[in-house]
């Protein structure tokens, strides 16, 4: 029995680059970095200190003012990417009202959650008293409460619930949005992620591992995928959000289509708590299960939207992995990683590359990575797109997001086609 078909209607994100997705990807066309000094705490004993921070956000009208002072940042951008998603899609105000929306579903994650909220949390504890705990607490904090108040706000009835695989949230989510319309369960899903961990506790964590840039002295050039000078990936925050359709619901309600979702699959390296395997055998099973799952030749891929973080195992590893699943087909494929310029958004990383995926294929433009100027010798079969923007027509895109835990995920997406 044939699938339904999925496609992707709307697009909605919050970014360092603010909350317009068309200017958003202008910005990474441009080659423009959104790292910046941290100036939203006192960090000057961290040896992090920069970060890609959203500054001056506005929720504006996407939620009740009362309401947006009190619920966590990863609340507010997951709400807001989702109805900026709705309104690209043509979904507010009358069209809203229109759909079926006990068939209307949501599936947005956080890798972390409510952070601002636990840590004000545990020092009013610490410093007042119980007493003093907001009853608002557990509600902010939960990683469903973004999506789960979005559908409070549009009514939608339909399957809700968040996945949270760490650095892989997002895509998860798409893929698992994506099979409950396959599933005839929903006809339309909003599915991403939303990230705010830039918070003394988020950054120290990352300091602990060791896993964080320390080139104070450039933060832009501080995430630098593939270069051999890279010493780990930079923080960011913000949240993306697709709205994903059968495509018998675009088709009757007259939608403009911006691409189609062939498939995903998702696995685990099964190996360690925070690195990859080194050959790539976890990454190369999950790229190969998508393209199956998409009923794709790999011929066809000529594009892949990197994970990419500027780590010195994980950016390899992948390569490891593609090199083992497209082979001597690698140099047809053009590659770029967005993290160059936005930063590693965690759980919201995949809802973002997604979009910029999306970008690709509706502009012809894939942006490039920048900082890339002492390239790893494992690239020399794949055109990275070091520090220029390339036109390109899209056949058939991955994009990649893998996770602490071993969590591996790869969309696949197209140009739609009738």
């Amino acid at each position: 029995m044939s699938k339904r078909r999925i496609v992707v209607t709307g697009m909605g994100g919050v970014t360092c680059f603010g909350t317009d997705v068309d200017i958003f990807y202008q910005q990474l066309l441009a080659g423009k970095s959104g790292i910046v000094p941290i100036e939203e705490f006192p960090c000057s004993d961290y040896p992090t200190r920069f970060a890609g921070a959203i500054r001056g956000f506005d929720p504006g009208d996407y939620i009740d003012k009362k309401q947006a002072r009190r619920v966590d940042p990863f609340i507010r951008y997951a709400m807001v990417a989702g109805k900026k998603a709705l309104e690209y899609a043509g979904l507010l105000g009358e069209g809203l009202d229109a759909l079926n929306k006990e068939r209307c579903g949501i599936v947005i994650g956080s890798g972390m959650g409510g952070m601002s909220m636990f840590s004000d949390g545990v020092e009013t504890l610490l410093q007042k008293s119980f007493r003093r705990l907001t009853p608002f607490f557990v509600p902010y904090i939960i990683t469903n409460m973004g999506g789960a108040l979005l559908a409070i706000d549009l009514g939608f009835m339909g399957p809700n619930f968040s996945i949270s695989t760490a650095c892989a949230t997002s895509n998860y989510c798409i893929q698992a949005a994506a099979e409950q319309i396959q599933q005839g369960n929903a006809d339309l899903m909003l599915c991403g992620g939303a990230e705010a961990p830039l918070t003394p506790i988020g950054l120290a964590g990352f300091v602990a591992c060791r896993a964080l840039s320390t080139r104070n002295d450039e933060p832009a050039k501080a995430s630098r995928p593939w270069d051999r000078g890279r010493d780990g990936f930079v923080m960011g925050e913000g949240a993306g959000v697709l709205v994903l359709e059968s495509l018998e619901h675009a088709q009757a309600r007259g939608a403009t289509i911006l691409a189609e979702y062939l498939g995903g699959s998702v696995n685990c390296d099964a190996h360690h708590m925070t690195d990859p395997r080194e050959d790539g055998s976890g990454v190369a099973l999950c790229i190969r299960t998508a393209l199956a799952n998409a009923g794709v030749a790999k011929e066809r891929v000529n594009y892949v939207n990197a994970h990419a973080t500027s780590t010195l195992v994980g950016d390899l590893c992948e390569i490891n992995a593609l090199k083992g699943v497209f082979g001597p087909q690698a140099k047809n494929i053009k590659l770029n990683a967005t993290k160059s310029m936005i930063g590693h958004c965690l759980g919201a990383a995949g809802g973002l590359e997604a979009i910029a995926t999306i970008q690709a294929i509706r502009t012809g433009k894939l942006h490039p990575t920048i900082n890339l100027e002492d390239p790893e010798p494992a690239l020399s079969e794949f055109d990275c797109l070091a520090n220029e923007a390339k036109e390109h027509q899209v056949d058939v895109a991955l994009s990649n997001s893998f996770g602490f835990g071993g969590h591996n995920s790869t969309l696949v997406f197209s140009p739609y086609s009738g």
